[in-house]
């Protein structure tokens, strides 16, 4: 059976860092920190949207895991 892959893009150092930072000051895990952040900034968008009407239409019992 085939691995399904997904793109990962990649993050400046900077950026990294910055995360890096504000993860270890929030004592949360730089993953969660990320995911928090970018839902925050496209939740709602059209492209938001999109994505969510795909999913659905591929499997409608499925939900985004929440980011705590």
């Amino acid at each position: 059976m085939p691995k399904f892959r997904h793109y990962s893009p990649a993050l400046s150092r900077f950026v990294v860092s910055v995360l890096y930072h504000e993860a270890k000051r929030r004592r949360i895990p730089m993953t969660k920190l990320a995911d928090s952040l970018i839902r925050q900034s496209l939740e709602g968008t059209e492209s938001w949207q999109k994505a969510e009407s795909l999913r659905v239409a591929e499997s409608p019992s499925s939900t985004p895991p929440v980011a705590e």
